[in-house]
């Protein structure tokens, strides 16, 4: 025992009684360090379901893409583009930038059938035609928010605000890590930006603080402030962390805090991460016809690079890994923020690594536990912005009645497309999916029941559903 901590002990009954508290906290301790959870192990709230993915990739497009110009095609409204929007659709209906009647807008984008069972996708995504087999394509989503933080935190947290655990965080709280040597929750950003809902779209919430999402970069240092200061090697870095979980022990069992154990913990995995996470954090490592592939480059920071790194994490045992990709708020506001070429030359940032990703998971034979997630926060008006109505950028305002969100692998099915809305994508006509559904379904393919994956705090059993949620069994195969 370090001396520092000795001279601090007295041989006492209360320390008798310290004692055997700091042995079960050791327990607890070495359960987290292990990546394992009382849900994992059982109990009642363990899993109830077979499980038919082990991991999840989830691609967020932060500030959500068009789904009438990517995924969603609606001919009638390319037919009736211009025209006043029939006051019927408008009724009831909040928009945060219009005023007066809008006009209809028809997308500037060509669209074709693709895929076995012929489901449509749009010229701006030619990549994504060649993987649409592997896609369980959702047109019928709906949200209860229309700006985007909310929305953001509800479709990763339960709730539109702050404070609650995110959809990581409660699965790796759930089914625990399949590493010990890296976080059981990955973040990777690209294009510069946070997401809208900040750290908390990857915190943990009211969970302890080991199951939150770790940021680890493309560029420069993976994560920072793991690497040893000057000076300090690797064995004095090892004794100096063993009298400080020492120090941390001590204070467990003396003030009964559960996050020390969690300070404890996230010692020692910081301590492995200073090997494990560089290495697999580098991409050089990789063929270059795969490097090709993805469209990565070394030493970028790029949505190609997070999206090859998050193949590597996955199939290092990371758990959860999580990407935000910022620009994807198409109000056409400025040049580049359009539905015309302002999407085509974004999508040709995602669409390439985004299809290289499900064929190399599929070639690897991992897209089979593996379920990969991808859409934004909401959808996007079938009529033109208010605030550029008049300019020749065309754009969209947000819009919460109905988008599209796909899923592959991980018992997803495939080459399936769900739910349908209008003639002119106003409303959901067929299968609505709330968020909270959504997620529930999500968990389900990870063996989770939604709605036993709990956690107690301030007198109330909370989940990421909150008290709402089906499954939807047509979307699993």
């Amino acid at each position: 025992m370090h001396p520092i901590v000795q001279n601090m002990q007295q041989r006492t009954r209360r320390y008798f009684l310290r004692d055997g508290a700091m042995g079960l906290g050791a327990i607890a301790a070495s359960s987290l360090l292990r990546g394992e959870s009382s849900l994992a192990a059982g109990g009642d709230s363990s899993p109830a379901v077979k499980p038919k993915a082990k991991r999840v990739i989830y691609l967020h497009m932060t500030g959500s893409p068009p789904n009438l110009d990517l995924f969603d095609y609606k001919p009638e409204l390319v037919r009736r583009n211009g025209e006043d929007c029939p006051q019927s659709f408008l009724e009831g209906r909040e928009f945060a930038f219009t005023t007066g009647t809008p006009t209809l807008l028809g997308t500037p984008q060509q669209f074709k059938q693709v895929g076995h069972g012929g489901g449509w996708m749009s010229s701006a995504i030619p990549h994504l035609h060649g993987v649409a087999n592997e896609m369980c394509r959702v047109h019928s989503m709906y949200s209860d928010q229309f700006n985007h933080a909310p929305a953001e935190l509800l479709i990763y947290t339960g709730s539109p605000r702050t404070g609650r655990p995110s959809m990581g965080s409660w699965v790796t709280y759930g089914l625990g890590s399949e590493n010990e040597n890296l976080p059981a929750f990955v973040v990777l950003i690209s294009s510069g930006v946070q997401p809208n809902g900040g750290k908390s779209s990857f915190g943990s919430g009211f969970l302890p603080s080991v199951y939150q999402g770790v940021q680890c970069r493309s560029q420069g240092d993976p994560v920072l402030f793991a690497s040893d200061p000057p000076g300090m090697d690797k064995a004095l870095r090892r004794r100096t962390l063993d009298a400080l979980n020492q120090l941390n022990h001590f204070q467990a069992s003396d003030m009964g805090h559960p996050e020390t154990q969690t300070r404890i913990a996230q010692y020692e995995l910081a301590y492995r991460m200073q090997a494990s996470v560089p290495e697999v954090m580098d991409i050089t490592r990789e063929p270059q016809y795969v490097l090709d592939d993805y469209g990565a480059q070394p030493g970028a920071s790029s949505l190609a690079n997070n999206c090859l790194l998050a193949r590597r994490l996955v199939e290092s045992g990371v758990r959860f890994v999580q990407l935000f990709d910022w620009g994807w708020d198409y109000h056409g506001t400025s040049p580049g923020t359009g539905i015309g070429d302002g999407l085509v030359e974004k999508c040709a940032t995602m669409d390439r690594p985004v299809a290289a990703l499900l064929r190399d998971l599929k070639q690897r034979g991992l897209l089979e536990d593996t379920l990969v997630v991808w859409g934004g926060e909401f959808g996007r008006t079938p009529f033109r912005e208010g605030r550029t109505a008049n300019s020749a950028v065309l754009g969209r305002d947000h819009y919460p009645d109905c988008f599209t969100m796909w899923m592959a692998g991980g018992g997803a099915k495939p080459d399936f497309d769900y739910g349908a809305t209008d003639e002119l994508g106003f409303g959901v006509t067929e299968n609505p999916v709330h968020v909270h559904d959504f997620q529930a379904t999500i968990l389900h393919l990870l063996g989770i029941d939604h709605t036993r994956l709990t956690y107690r705090f301030q007198g109330r059993d909370y989940r990421l559903t909150d008290v709402h949620g089906e499954v939807i069994q047509d979307l699993i195969a």
